[in-house]
Protein backbone atom coordinates (compact mmCIF):
# COMPACT_ATOMS: atom_id res chain seq x y z
CA UNK A 1 0.00 0.00 0.00
CA UNK A 2 1.92 3.30 -0.88
CA UNK A 3 1.59 6.10 1.44
CA UNK A 4 1.91 9.49 0.72
CA UNK A 5 3.90 11.92 2.63
CA UNK A 6 2.16 15.13 2.76
CA UNK A 7 5.38 17.12 2.33
CA UNK A 8 6.71 15.48 -0.59
CA UNK A 9 3.11 15.44 -2.20
CA UNK A 10 3.37 19.75 -1.92
CA UNK A 11 3.53 21.22 -5.07
CA UNK A 12 4.96 24.75 -5.82
CA UNK A 13 2.82 27.61 -5.22
CA UNK A 14 -0.59 27.49 -7.30
CA UNK A 15 -0.71 29.67 -10.12
CA UNK A 16 -2.42 29.71 -13.85
CA UNK A 17 0.55 28.40 -15.49
CA UNK A 18 0.90 25.34 -13.12
CA UNK A 19 -1.77 23.90 -14.94
CA UNK A 20 0.19 22.90 -17.84
CA UNK A 21 3.60 22.95 -16.18
CA UNK A 22 2.26 20.06 -14.07
CA UNK A 23 0.58 17.35 -16.20
CA UNK A 24 0.43 14.13 -15.43
CA UNK A 25 0.01 11.50 -17.74
CA UNK A 26 1.76 8.32 -15.73
CA UNK A 27 -2.00 7.27 -14.24
CA UNK A 28 -4.13 4.79 -15.46
CA UNK A 29 -7.33 7.18 -15.39
CA UNK A 30 -4.98 9.14 -18.16
CA UNK A 31 -4.88 5.64 -20.21
CA UNK A 32 -9.10 5.03 -19.43
CA UNK A 33 -9.57 8.20 -21.36
CA UNK A 34 -7.71 7.62 -24.37
CA UNK A 35 -8.94 4.05 -25.26
CA UNK A 36 -12.56 5.59 -24.29
CA UNK A 37 -12.17 8.41 -26.63
CA UNK A 38 -10.39 5.96 -29.23
CA UNK A 39 -13.15 3.32 -29.25
CA UNK A 40 -16.04 6.10 -29.52
CA UNK A 41 -14.41 7.31 -32.72
CA UNK A 42 -14.00 4.27 -33.48
CA UNK A 43 -17.61 3.47 -33.36
CA UNK A 44 -18.78 6.81 -35.30
CA UNK A 45 -16.33 5.57 -37.99
CA UNK A 46 -17.69 2.38 -38.35
CA UNK A 47 -21.63 3.50 -38.31
CA UNK A 48 -20.42 6.70 -41.43
CA UNK A 49 -18.68 3.91 -43.40
CA UNK A 50 -21.94 1.68 -43.58
CA UNK A 51 -24.02 5.16 -44.12
CA UNK A 52 -25.62 5.77 -41.24
CA UNK A 53 -25.69 9.36 -39.33
CA UNK A 54 -24.42 10.07 -35.98
CA UNK A 55 -25.15 13.35 -34.11
CA UNK A 56 -22.12 16.04 -34.84
CA UNK A 57 -23.36 17.03 -31.23
CA UNK A 58 -23.16 13.60 -29.21
CA UNK A 59 -19.70 13.00 -30.18
CA UNK A 60 -18.68 16.90 -29.21
CA UNK A 61 -20.38 16.11 -25.60
CA UNK A 62 -19.00 12.91 -25.20
CA UNK A 63 -15.21 14.12 -26.08
CA UNK A 64 -15.27 17.71 -25.42
CA UNK A 65 -16.94 18.62 -21.91
CA UNK A 66 -17.06 14.30 -21.16
CA UNK A 67 -14.00 13.28 -21.39
CA UNK A 68 -12.25 16.38 -21.38
CA UNK A 69 -13.69 17.31 -18.43
CA UNK A 70 -12.42 14.43 -16.51
CA UNK A 71 -9.14 15.06 -18.39
CA UNK A 72 -9.16 18.50 -16.85
CA UNK A 73 -9.39 18.10 -13.75
CA UNK A 74 -7.33 14.75 -13.43
CA UNK A 75 -4.25 14.86 -16.05
CA UNK A 76 -4.20 18.61 -16.03
CA UNK A 77 -1.72 20.53 -14.46
CA UNK A 78 -4.88 21.20 -11.67
CA UNK A 79 -4.89 17.19 -10.55
CA UNK A 80 -1.65 17.89 -9.07
CA UNK A 81 -2.53 20.04 -6.10
CA UNK A 82 -6.03 17.49 -5.17
CA UNK A 83 -4.13 16.68 -2.20
CA UNK A 84 -2.73 19.73 -1.05
CA UNK A 85 -6.21 22.04 -1.80
CA UNK A 86 -9.42 21.34 -0.36
CA UNK A 87 -10.74 23.98 -3.02
CA UNK A 88 -9.05 21.97 -5.74
CA UNK A 89 -10.45 18.71 -4.83
CA UNK A 90 -13.60 19.91 -4.57
CA UNK A 91 -13.58 21.55 -7.68
CA UNK A 92 -12.18 17.77 -9.50
CA UNK A 93 -15.59 17.04 -6.76
CA UNK A 94 -18.18 18.87 -8.82
CA UNK A 95 -17.14 18.35 -12.30
CA UNK A 96 -15.86 14.31 -12.10
CA UNK A 97 -19.40 13.76 -9.95
CA UNK A 98 -21.81 16.53 -11.63
CA UNK A 99 -20.75 18.01 -14.93
CA UNK A 100 -18.51 15.04 -16.99
CA UNK A 101 -21.29 12.43 -16.20
CA UNK A 102 -24.05 14.57 -17.61
CA UNK A 103 -22.28 15.31 -21.50
CA UNK A 104 -21.06 11.65 -21.22
CA UNK A 105 -25.13 10.70 -20.76
CA UNK A 106 -25.31 13.20 -24.00
CA UNK A 107 -22.94 11.29 -25.85
CA UNK A 108 -25.27 8.14 -25.49
CA UNK A 109 -22.07 5.93 -25.58
CA UNK A 110 -24.44 2.97 -24.74
CA UNK A 111 -26.88 3.47 -27.99
CA UNK A 112 -23.37 3.69 -30.03
CA UNK A 113 -22.09 0.37 -28.68
CA UNK A 114 -25.60 -1.68 -29.44
CA UNK A 115 -25.65 0.04 -33.34
CA UNK A 116 -21.90 -1.19 -33.89
CA UNK A 117 -20.98 -4.16 -31.58
CA UNK A 118 -21.24 -7.77 -33.86
CA UNK A 119 -23.87 -10.35 -32.12
CA UNK A 120 -22.48 -11.51 -28.73
CA UNK A 121 -20.77 -8.53 -27.58
CA UNK A 122 -24.00 -6.47 -28.61
CA UNK A 123 -26.15 -9.88 -27.03
CA UNK A 124 -23.83 -8.83 -23.79
CA UNK A 125 -24.21 -5.27 -23.24
CA UNK A 126 -28.49 -5.99 -23.78
CA UNK A 127 -27.55 -8.36 -20.69
CA UNK A 128 -25.87 -5.93 -18.46
CA UNK A 129 -28.48 -3.60 -19.02
CA UNK A 130 -31.13 -5.30 -17.86
CA UNK A 131 -29.58 -7.42 -15.30
CA UNK A 132 -31.00 -6.89 -11.96
CA UNK A 133 -28.14 -5.26 -10.14
CA UNK A 134 -28.37 -2.47 -12.84
CA UNK A 135 -31.96 -2.08 -12.49
CA UNK A 136 -31.57 -1.74 -8.97
CA UNK A 137 -28.57 0.78 -9.15
CA UNK A 138 -30.21 2.99 -11.94
CA UNK A 139 -33.39 2.96 -10.14
CA UNK A 140 -33.87 6.57 -9.93
CA UNK A 141 -34.48 6.55 -5.87
CA UNK A 142 -31.63 4.60 -5.58
CA UNK A 143 -29.10 6.74 -7.60
CA UNK A 144 -29.98 9.89 -5.89
CA UNK A 145 -29.36 8.34 -2.18
CA UNK A 146 -26.38 7.29 -3.62
CA UNK A 147 -25.50 10.60 -5.40
CA UNK A 148 -26.26 12.05 -1.72
CA UNK A 149 -24.94 10.19 1.34
CA UNK A 150 -21.54 9.46 -0.60
CA UNK A 151 -20.03 12.97 -0.05
CA UNK A 152 -20.83 12.77 3.70
CA UNK A 153 -19.56 9.44 4.19
CA UNK A 154 -16.59 10.58 2.49
CA UNK A 155 -15.65 14.04 3.97
CA UNK A 156 -17.15 13.51 7.49
CA UNK A 157 -15.55 10.13 8.38
CA UNK A 158 -11.53 9.24 8.58
CA UNK A 159 -11.86 7.59 4.87
CA UNK A 160 -10.94 11.41 2.76
CA UNK A 161 -7.49 11.20 4.97
CA UNK A 162 -7.28 7.74 4.35
CA UNK A 163 -7.66 9.12 0.52
CA UNK A 164 -4.99 11.62 0.33
CA UNK A 165 -2.80 9.35 2.13
CA UNK A 166 -3.39 6.04 -0.47
CA UNK A 167 -2.59 7.33 -3.67
CA UNK A 168 -4.64 3.91 -5.11
CA UNK A 169 -7.36 4.95 -2.79
CA UNK A 170 -6.88 8.30 -4.09
CA UNK A 171 -7.78 7.28 -7.40
CA UNK A 172 -10.31 5.20 -7.12
CA UNK A 173 -12.59 7.95 -5.34
CA UNK A 174 -12.01 9.60 -8.61
CA UNK A 175 -13.41 6.73 -10.72
CA UNK A 176 -16.21 6.43 -7.74
CA UNK A 177 -17.38 10.39 -8.51
CA UNK A 178 -17.89 9.11 -12.20
CA UNK A 179 -19.63 6.36 -11.23
CA UNK A 180 -22.33 7.83 -8.86
CA UNK A 181 -22.40 10.72 -11.24
CA UNK A 182 -23.28 8.55 -14.25
CA UNK A 183 -25.60 6.66 -11.87
CA UNK A 184 -27.82 9.48 -11.60
CA UNK A 185 -27.76 11.93 -14.40
CA UNK A 186 -27.65 8.95 -17.17
CA UNK A 187 -31.66 8.08 -16.42
CA UNK A 188 -32.37 11.39 -15.62
CA UNK A 189 -30.94 12.74 -18.94
CA UNK A 190 -29.38 10.32 -21.07
CA UNK A 191 -30.28 9.13 -24.17
CA UNK A 192 -29.36 5.69 -24.16
CA UNK A 193 -32.14 2.98 -23.52
CA UNK A 194 -31.78 2.25 -20.10
CA UNK A 195 -34.38 0.57 -17.21
CA UNK A 196 -35.86 2.52 -14.85
CA UNK A 197 -37.23 5.64 -17.23
CA UNK A 198 -39.00 8.22 -14.77
CA UNK A 199 -41.72 10.42 -16.96
CA UNK A 200 -40.09 13.94 -17.61
CA UNK A 201 -42.36 15.54 -14.30
CA UNK A 202 -41.20 12.87 -12.08
CA UNK A 203 -37.21 12.98 -13.23
CA UNK A 204 -37.13 17.27 -12.83
CA UNK A 205 -39.16 16.87 -9.42
CA UNK A 206 -35.76 14.84 -8.64
CA UNK A 207 -33.45 16.94 -9.73
CA UNK A 208 -35.14 19.86 -7.97
CA UNK A 209 -34.40 17.75 -4.83
CA UNK A 210 -30.68 17.83 -5.19
CA UNK A 211 -30.71 21.56 -4.76
CA UNK A 212 -30.48 21.98 -1.06
CA UNK A 213 -28.19 19.02 -1.06
CA UNK A 214 -25.44 20.51 -2.04
CA UNK A 215 -26.27 24.11 -0.37
CA UNK A 216 -26.63 21.89 3.00
CA UNK A 217 -22.96 20.25 1.91
CA UNK A 218 -21.47 23.61 1.05
CA UNK A 219 -22.82 25.19 3.85
CA UNK A 220 -21.27 22.51 6.47
CA UNK A 221 -17.89 22.78 4.84
CA UNK A 222 -17.93 26.54 5.05
CA UNK A 223 -19.09 26.50 8.56
CA UNK A 224 -16.96 23.47 10.27
CA UNK A 225 -14.81 24.08 12.97
CA UNK A 226 -12.40 21.25 12.29
CA UNK A 227 -9.84 20.98 9.54
CA UNK A 228 -11.18 18.52 7.13
CA UNK A 229 -8.49 15.37 7.33
CA UNK A 230 -7.18 16.78 10.08
CA UNK A 231 -3.48 18.24 10.27
CA UNK A 232 -3.24 16.53 6.63
CA UNK A 233 -3.28 20.06 5.14
CA UNK A 234 -1.28 22.02 8.20
CA UNK A 235 1.26 19.40 7.48
CA UNK A 236 2.33 20.52 4.20
CA UNK A 237 3.23 24.13 5.50
CA UNK A 238 2.61 26.15 2.53
CA UNK A 239 3.37 29.70 2.80
CA UNK A 240 0.86 30.10 -0.28
CA UNK A 241 -2.36 28.93 1.38
CA UNK A 242 -4.03 29.28 4.27
CA UNK A 243 -5.90 25.57 5.32
CA UNK A 244 -8.78 27.30 6.95
CA UNK A 245 -9.61 29.98 4.29
CA UNK A 246 -8.85 27.53 1.48
CA UNK A 247 -12.02 25.34 3.23
CA UNK A 248 -14.20 27.92 3.30
CA UNK A 249 -13.45 28.43 -0.74
CA UNK A 250 -14.31 24.85 -0.70
CA UNK A 251 -17.66 24.66 0.40
CA UNK A 252 -18.67 28.12 -1.46
CA UNK A 253 -17.89 26.00 -4.81
CA UNK A 254 -19.82 23.21 -3.38
CA UNK A 255 -22.88 25.30 -2.60
CA UNK A 256 -22.93 27.68 -5.42
CA UNK A 257 -21.15 25.18 -7.90
CA UNK A 258 -24.02 21.77 -7.29
CA UNK A 259 -26.35 24.88 -7.30
CA UNK A 260 -26.03 26.28 -10.43
CA UNK A 261 -25.55 22.83 -12.38
CA UNK A 262 -28.38 21.42 -10.64
CA UNK A 263 -30.93 24.59 -11.99
CA UNK A 264 -29.00 23.93 -15.32
CA UNK A 265 -29.86 20.63 -15.53
CA UNK A 266 -33.36 21.02 -14.65
CA UNK A 267 -33.68 23.73 -17.27
CA UNK A 268 -32.52 21.02 -19.44
CA UNK A 269 -34.78 18.56 -18.40
CA UNK A 270 -37.98 20.89 -18.64
CA UNK A 271 -36.31 21.62 -22.66
CA UNK A 272 -36.46 17.44 -23.17
CA UNK A 273 -39.70 17.31 -21.77
CA UNK A 274 -41.20 20.15 -24.05
CA UNK A 275 -39.47 18.19 -27.19
CA UNK A 276 -40.76 15.02 -26.14
CA UNK A 277 -44.22 16.60 -25.94
CA UNK A 278 -44.13 17.95 -29.36
CA UNK A 279 -42.99 14.93 -30.86
CA UNK A 280 -45.67 12.89 -28.96
CA UNK A 281 -47.89 15.76 -30.60
CA UNK A 282 -47.06 15.68 -33.83
CA UNK A 283 -47.04 11.60 -33.81
CA UNK A 284 -50.87 11.78 -33.03
CA UNK A 285 -51.39 14.30 -35.46
CA UNK A 286 -49.90 11.87 -38.29
CA UNK A 287 -51.86 9.18 -36.80
CA UNK A 288 -55.32 11.44 -37.05
CA UNK A 289 -54.69 11.65 -40.80
CA UNK A 290 -53.54 8.37 -41.34
CA UNK A 291 -57.04 7.29 -40.21
CA UNK A 292 -58.80 10.26 -41.73
CA UNK A 293 -57.37 9.04 -44.91
CA UNK A 294 -58.57 5.46 -44.73
CA UNK A 295 -62.05 6.83 -43.58
CA UNK A 296 -62.00 8.91 -46.84
CA UNK A 297 -61.07 6.19 -49.04
CA UNK A 298 -63.17 3.14 -47.61
CA UNK A 299 -66.26 5.58 -47.39
CA UNK A 300 -66.83 6.14 -51.49
CA UNK A 301 -67.24 2.24 -51.56
CA UNK A 302 -69.43 1.78 -49.20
Amino acid sequence: MAVVDPIAAAPPPFTGSALFTEIQLDNWLAVVLVVAAGLYLYGVHRLRLRGDRWPVSRTVFFLGPGLGGIAAVTVSGLGAYDTTLLSVHMVQHMVLSMIAPIFLALGAPVTLALRTLPGAPRRLVLAVLHSRYVRVVTFPLVAFAIFVINPFVLYFTDLYRFTLENGFAHEVVHAHFIATGCLFFWPLLGLDPLPNRWPYPARALLMLLSVPFHTVLGLTVMQSTTLFAGDWYPALGLSWADPWTDQEVAGGILWAGGEFVSVTMLAVLVVQWMRQSEREARRIDRELDRQEARAARVGPGR
